[in-house]
Protein backbone atom coordinates (compact mmCIF):
# COMPACT_ATOMS: atom_id res chain seq x y z
CA UNK A 1 0.00 0.00 0.00
CA UNK A 2 3.35 2.46 1.01
CA UNK A 3 4.68 1.46 -2.36
CA UNK A 4 1.55 2.32 -4.00
CA UNK A 5 1.32 5.60 -2.45
CA UNK A 6 4.81 6.55 -2.93
CA UNK A 7 5.06 5.89 -6.62
CA UNK A 8 1.69 7.98 -7.16
CA UNK A 9 3.45 10.82 -5.04
CA UNK A 10 6.49 10.87 -7.36
CA UNK A 11 3.97 10.72 -10.48
CA UNK A 12 2.12 13.69 -9.35
CA UNK A 13 5.44 15.35 -8.82
CA UNK A 14 6.70 14.52 -12.62
CA UNK A 15 3.89 16.11 -13.52
CA UNK A 16 3.77 18.79 -11.76
CA UNK A 17 7.41 19.54 -13.03
CA UNK A 18 6.51 19.17 -16.30
CA UNK A 19 3.96 21.84 -16.03
CA UNK A 20 6.03 23.73 -14.32
CA UNK A 21 8.65 23.75 -17.14
CA UNK A 22 5.81 24.45 -19.88
CA UNK A 23 4.52 27.55 -18.00
CA UNK A 24 8.56 28.71 -18.41
CA UNK A 25 8.06 28.78 -22.43
CA UNK A 26 6.23 31.01 -24.36
CA UNK A 27 4.41 30.35 -27.41
CA UNK A 28 4.67 31.66 -30.95
CA UNK A 29 2.05 30.57 -33.43
CA UNK A 30 3.41 33.55 -35.80
CA UNK A 31 5.62 30.86 -37.88
CA UNK A 32 4.70 27.61 -39.42
CA UNK A 33 6.95 24.85 -41.44
CA UNK A 34 6.25 24.02 -44.88
CA UNK A 35 7.76 21.52 -47.10
CA UNK A 36 9.20 22.87 -50.38
CA UNK A 37 7.97 21.48 -53.89
CA UNK A 38 11.34 21.15 -55.38
CA UNK A 39 12.34 20.31 -58.74
CA UNK A 40 15.05 17.23 -58.43
CA UNK A 41 15.62 16.33 -54.62
CA UNK A 42 18.98 15.63 -52.93
CA UNK A 43 20.72 11.60 -51.53
CA UNK A 44 18.76 10.60 -48.26
CA UNK A 45 20.84 11.03 -45.97
CA UNK A 46 22.01 11.83 -42.04
CA UNK A 47 25.14 13.01 -40.12
CA UNK A 48 24.77 15.19 -42.40
CA UNK A 49 26.47 18.95 -42.84
CA UNK A 50 23.84 21.62 -44.49
CA UNK A 51 24.98 25.11 -44.92
CA UNK A 52 24.71 28.24 -47.12
CA UNK A 53 27.42 29.63 -49.68
CA UNK A 54 27.26 32.37 -51.99
CA UNK A 55 23.58 32.35 -51.80
CA UNK A 56 22.88 28.49 -52.70
CA UNK A 57 22.43 25.65 -49.87
CA UNK A 58 25.08 23.02 -49.54
CA UNK A 59 24.10 19.12 -48.13
CA UNK A 60 27.37 17.67 -47.36
CA UNK A 61 28.18 14.18 -46.38
CA UNK A 62 26.18 11.55 -44.37
CA UNK A 63 26.94 8.24 -43.82
CA UNK A 64 28.78 6.30 -46.86
CA UNK A 65 29.63 8.10 -49.38
CA UNK A 66 27.68 11.07 -50.89
CA UNK A 67 27.08 13.49 -53.43
CA UNK A 68 27.54 16.98 -53.01
CA UNK A 69 23.40 18.50 -53.18
CA UNK A 70 22.71 21.82 -54.05
CA UNK A 71 19.79 23.95 -53.40
CA UNK A 72 18.86 26.87 -55.10
CA UNK A 73 16.53 28.70 -53.09
CA UNK A 74 15.45 31.14 -56.31
CA UNK A 75 14.64 27.92 -57.92
CA UNK A 76 13.69 25.39 -55.47
CA UNK A 77 15.37 23.02 -57.59
CA UNK A 78 18.31 21.00 -56.79
CA UNK A 79 21.94 19.80 -58.42
CA UNK A 80 24.15 16.73 -57.64
CA UNK A 81 27.71 17.88 -57.75
CA UNK A 82 31.01 15.61 -57.05
CA UNK A 83 30.76 13.08 -53.97
CA UNK A 84 32.84 13.62 -50.90
CA UNK A 85 36.43 12.14 -51.60
CA UNK A 86 35.41 9.33 -48.48
CA UNK A 87 32.93 8.81 -45.88
CA UNK A 88 32.37 11.72 -43.78
CA UNK A 89 29.81 12.38 -41.06
CA UNK A 90 29.18 13.62 -37.99
CA UNK A 91 30.24 17.41 -38.29
CA UNK A 92 28.95 21.27 -38.18
CA UNK A 93 29.47 22.37 -41.89
CA UNK A 94 30.47 26.12 -42.13
CA UNK A 95 31.70 28.28 -44.32
CA UNK A 96 34.81 30.52 -44.91
CA UNK A 97 35.56 32.80 -47.99
CA UNK A 98 32.41 31.01 -49.87
CA UNK A 99 34.63 27.38 -49.37
CA UNK A 100 32.46 24.81 -46.72
CA UNK A 101 34.81 23.54 -44.11
CA UNK A 102 34.52 20.01 -42.63
CA UNK A 103 36.39 20.33 -38.89
CA UNK A 104 35.74 17.48 -35.99
CA UNK A 105 33.72 15.62 -38.70
CA UNK A 106 33.83 11.32 -38.23
CA UNK A 107 34.69 8.63 -41.01
CA UNK A 108 33.35 4.55 -40.43
CA UNK A 109 30.60 2.67 -38.39
CA UNK A 110 29.55 2.70 -35.69
CA UNK A 111 30.29 2.21 -32.37
CA UNK A 112 33.92 3.28 -32.62
CA UNK A 113 33.84 5.94 -35.55
CA UNK A 114 36.96 7.58 -36.01
CA UNK A 115 37.65 11.17 -36.01
CA UNK A 116 38.85 12.88 -39.01
CA UNK A 117 42.51 13.38 -38.73
CA UNK A 118 42.48 16.47 -41.25
CA UNK A 119 40.10 19.48 -42.26
CA UNK A 120 38.71 19.04 -45.42
CA UNK A 121 37.49 22.22 -47.64
CA UNK A 122 35.41 21.91 -50.38
CA UNK A 123 35.45 24.00 -53.24
CA UNK A 124 32.08 25.43 -54.13
CA UNK A 125 33.30 26.97 -57.70
CA UNK A 126 35.66 24.10 -58.85
CA UNK A 127 33.71 21.24 -57.35
CA UNK A 128 36.97 19.96 -55.37
CA UNK A 129 37.87 18.71 -52.36
CA UNK A 130 40.52 20.09 -50.77
CA UNK A 131 42.81 18.41 -47.88
CA UNK A 132 43.21 20.94 -45.13
CA UNK A 133 45.58 21.09 -42.19
CA UNK A 134 46.02 18.25 -39.67
CA UNK A 135 43.38 18.64 -36.78
CA UNK A 136 45.27 19.76 -33.26
CA UNK A 137 47.68 16.97 -32.03
CA UNK A 138 46.18 14.89 -28.90
CA UNK A 139 42.40 16.63 -29.69
CA UNK A 140 40.91 14.47 -32.53
CA UNK A 141 37.16 14.21 -31.84
CA UNK A 142 33.86 14.60 -34.06
CA UNK A 143 30.36 15.56 -33.29
CA UNK A 144 31.44 19.03 -31.73
CA UNK A 145 30.12 22.23 -32.89
CA UNK A 146 31.77 24.56 -35.07
CA UNK A 147 31.43 28.83 -35.70
CA UNK A 148 33.33 30.98 -37.64
CA UNK A 149 33.80 34.31 -35.73
CA UNK A 150 36.29 37.16 -36.59
CA UNK A 151 38.13 35.03 -40.19
CA UNK A 152 38.10 32.18 -37.34
CA UNK A 153 36.83 28.74 -37.28
CA UNK A 154 36.31 27.28 -33.43
CA UNK A 155 35.66 23.75 -32.82
CA UNK A 156 33.92 22.98 -29.44
CA UNK A 157 33.06 19.75 -27.46
CA UNK A 158 32.84 16.45 -29.61
CA UNK A 159 33.62 12.72 -28.71
CA UNK A 160 36.71 11.17 -29.11
CA UNK A 161 35.58 7.16 -29.57
CA UNK A 162 32.52 7.42 -31.91
CA UNK A 163 29.29 6.92 -30.21
CA UNK A 164 31.27 4.41 -27.50
CA UNK A 165 33.47 6.75 -25.23
CA UNK A 166 35.11 10.36 -24.33
CA UNK A 167 33.12 12.79 -24.69
CA UNK A 168 35.19 16.10 -24.01
CA UNK A 169 34.97 19.87 -23.74
CA UNK A 170 37.07 21.25 -25.40
CA UNK A 171 37.61 24.66 -27.14
CA UNK A 172 40.10 25.15 -30.20
CA UNK A 173 40.51 28.07 -32.76
CA UNK A 174 41.70 27.80 -36.39
CA UNK A 175 42.93 30.43 -38.44
CA UNK A 176 42.16 29.49 -42.42
CA UNK A 177 44.96 32.19 -43.15
CA UNK A 178 48.08 30.79 -41.38
CA UNK A 179 46.59 26.86 -40.72
CA UNK A 180 47.72 27.19 -36.94
CA UNK A 181 45.49 26.15 -33.85
CA UNK A 182 45.52 27.74 -30.63
CA UNK A 183 43.68 25.94 -27.70
CA UNK A 184 41.63 27.93 -25.62
CA UNK A 185 39.42 27.47 -22.49
CA UNK A 186 37.69 24.72 -21.56
CA UNK A 187 33.83 24.96 -22.04
CA UNK A 188 31.80 24.24 -18.40
CA UNK A 189 31.02 20.91 -19.44
CA UNK A 190 31.60 18.28 -22.25
CA UNK A 191 29.11 17.58 -25.18
CA UNK A 192 28.37 15.70 -27.98
CA UNK A 193 25.93 15.66 -30.60
CA UNK A 194 24.89 19.10 -30.48
CA UNK A 195 25.33 22.59 -32.71
CA UNK A 196 26.53 25.87 -32.09
CA UNK A 197 25.74 29.80 -32.66
CA UNK A 198 27.13 33.54 -32.31
CA UNK A 199 25.09 35.88 -31.60
CA UNK A 200 26.49 39.30 -31.01
CA UNK A 201 30.16 38.33 -29.61
CA UNK A 202 28.56 35.47 -27.84
CA UNK A 203 28.87 31.75 -28.79
CA UNK A 204 25.88 29.85 -27.55
CA UNK A 205 25.87 25.96 -27.09
CA UNK A 206 22.85 24.29 -26.19
CA UNK A 207 21.19 20.59 -26.46
CA UNK A 208 23.40 17.77 -26.83
CA UNK A 209 24.72 14.70 -24.79
CA UNK A 210 27.34 12.75 -23.63
CA UNK A 211 27.22 9.63 -25.73
CA UNK A 212 28.14 6.56 -23.91
CA UNK A 213 27.70 3.31 -25.57
CA UNK A 214 30.69 1.95 -22.89
CA UNK A 215 28.14 1.93 -20.47
CA UNK A 216 24.66 1.52 -22.63
CA UNK A 217 23.71 5.46 -22.16
CA UNK A 218 23.93 6.27 -26.18
CA UNK A 219 20.94 8.39 -26.30
CA UNK A 220 20.26 8.81 -22.49
CA UNK A 221 22.28 11.17 -20.91
CA UNK A 222 20.93 14.97 -22.67
CA UNK A 223 22.11 17.85 -21.42
CA UNK A 224 19.84 20.80 -19.96
CA UNK A 225 22.20 23.64 -19.81
CA UNK A 226 23.04 26.66 -21.93
CA UNK A 227 26.48 27.51 -21.61
CA UNK A 228 28.01 30.83 -23.39
CA UNK A 229 31.67 32.15 -24.43
CA UNK A 230 32.38 35.54 -24.37
CA UNK A 231 34.85 36.38 -27.41
CA UNK A 232 35.46 39.49 -26.03
CA UNK A 233 36.70 38.53 -22.38
CA UNK A 234 37.71 34.76 -23.31
CA UNK A 235 35.69 33.54 -20.19
CA UNK A 236 32.60 30.69 -20.54
CA UNK A 237 29.74 30.78 -18.06
CA UNK A 238 26.34 28.90 -17.63
CA UNK A 239 23.13 30.29 -17.73
CA UNK A 240 20.51 29.82 -14.81
CA UNK A 241 18.50 26.60 -14.44
CA UNK A 242 15.79 28.58 -15.42
CA UNK A 243 17.30 29.47 -18.50
CA UNK A 244 17.97 25.39 -19.52
CA UNK A 245 16.50 24.34 -23.11
CA UNK A 246 13.24 23.21 -22.70
CA UNK A 247 13.07 19.92 -24.79
CA UNK A 248 15.92 17.91 -23.97
CA UNK A 249 17.51 16.59 -26.91
CA UNK A 250 20.50 15.74 -28.97
CA UNK A 251 21.31 15.13 -32.53
CA UNK A 252 19.49 18.60 -33.00
CA UNK A 253 20.53 21.69 -34.79
CA UNK A 254 20.58 25.10 -34.10
CA UNK A 255 20.76 28.92 -35.84
CA UNK A 256 21.42 32.41 -34.81
CA UNK A 257 17.72 34.06 -36.10
CA UNK A 258 16.47 37.38 -35.72
CA UNK A 259 19.50 37.42 -33.12
CA UNK A 260 17.91 34.72 -31.13
CA UNK A 261 19.22 31.02 -30.80
CA UNK A 262 16.93 28.38 -32.21
CA UNK A 263 17.54 25.00 -31.51
CA UNK A 264 15.34 22.46 -34.22
CA UNK A 265 14.68 18.52 -34.04
CA UNK A 266 16.75 16.20 -32.44
CA UNK A 267 16.53 12.88 -30.69
CA UNK A 268 15.98 11.44 -27.19
CA UNK A 269 15.15 8.64 -25.02
CA UNK A 270 12.08 9.53 -24.68
CA UNK A 271 10.58 9.20 -28.07
CA UNK A 272 10.85 6.88 -30.39
CA UNK A 273 10.10 9.62 -33.31
CA UNK A 274 12.65 12.31 -34.12
CA UNK A 275 11.72 15.65 -32.05
CA UNK A 276 9.56 17.88 -34.16
CA UNK A 277 10.16 20.79 -31.97
CA UNK A 278 11.66 23.88 -32.54
CA UNK A 279 12.59 26.53 -29.72
CA UNK A 280 13.90 29.84 -29.56
CA UNK A 281 15.88 31.92 -27.16
CA UNK A 282 16.29 35.67 -26.74
CA UNK A 283 19.64 36.70 -25.04
CA UNK A 284 17.87 40.02 -24.51
CA UNK A 285 14.99 38.80 -22.47
CA UNK A 286 16.47 35.47 -20.90
CA UNK A 287 13.46 33.61 -22.33
CA UNK A 288 12.50 30.34 -24.36
CA UNK A 289 9.74 30.77 -27.27
CA UNK A 290 8.06 27.84 -28.64
CA UNK A 291 8.13 28.13 -32.27
CA UNK A 292 5.88 25.78 -34.83
CA UNK A 293 6.99 22.32 -34.98
CA UNK A 294 9.02 20.71 -37.93
CA UNK A 295 6.47 18.69 -40.75
CA UNK A 296 8.81 16.22 -40.52
CA UNK A 297 10.72 15.15 -36.97
CA UNK A 298 14.68 14.76 -38.09
CA UNK A 299 17.85 14.73 -36.00
CA UNK A 300 22.05 14.86 -37.23
CA UNK A 301 21.47 17.40 -40.05
CA UNK A 302 22.19 21.10 -40.64
CA UNK A 303 19.90 23.79 -40.79
CA UNK A 304 20.75 27.45 -42.09
CA UNK A 305 19.21 31.04 -41.59
CA UNK A 306 18.63 32.76 -45.05
CA UNK A 307 16.82 36.43 -45.85
CA UNK A 308 14.87 35.61 -42.89
CA UNK A 309 13.83 32.06 -42.89
CA UNK A 310 15.06 29.10 -41.40
CA UNK A 311 15.86 26.35 -43.79
CA UNK A 312 16.45 22.54 -42.98
CA UNK A 313 16.61 19.49 -44.72
CA UNK A 314 17.83 15.89 -45.15
CA UNK A 315 18.11 13.73 -41.58
CA UNK A 316 16.96 10.86 -39.80
CA UNK A 317 12.63 10.18 -38.82
CA UNK A 318 13.61 8.57 -35.84
CA UNK A 319 16.01 8.17 -33.13
CA UNK A 320 19.12 6.14 -33.35
CA UNK A 321 18.99 6.72 -37.49
CA UNK A 322 16.74 6.25 -40.40
CA UNK A 323 14.46 6.29 -42.38
CA UNK A 324 16.60 9.03 -43.99
CA UNK A 325 14.81 12.17 -45.14
CA UNK A 326 15.34 13.99 -48.81
CA UNK A 327 12.88 16.85 -47.87
CA UNK A 328 13.53 20.52 -47.12
CA UNK A 329 11.59 22.59 -44.67
CA UNK A 330 11.49 26.14 -44.69
CA UNK A 331 9.92 28.49 -41.27
CA UNK A 332 8.29 31.48 -42.69
CA UNK A 333 8.21 34.83 -40.73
Amino acid sequence: MMNKFIASLIALMGFAYILKAQDTVQTNKAHSWQIITTQGEPVKREDCGFVEANKQFYLIGGRGIKSVDVFDPKTNSWIHKNNTPFEMHHFQAVTYKNQVYVIGGMAGGYPHEKPLENIYIYNIQKDEWQKGPTMPPGRLRGSGGTVVYNNKIYLIGGIRDGHFDGTVNWMDEFNPETGSWRTLPDAPRGRDHFHAVVIDKQLYLAGGRRTSAKTNEVIQLTIPEVDVFDFKTQTWKTLPASQNLPALRAGCTAVAWKQKLVVIGGESITQKESHHEAEAFDPKTGSWTKLANLVTGRHDTGALSYKNKIYIAAGAANRGGGPDQSTIEVLTP
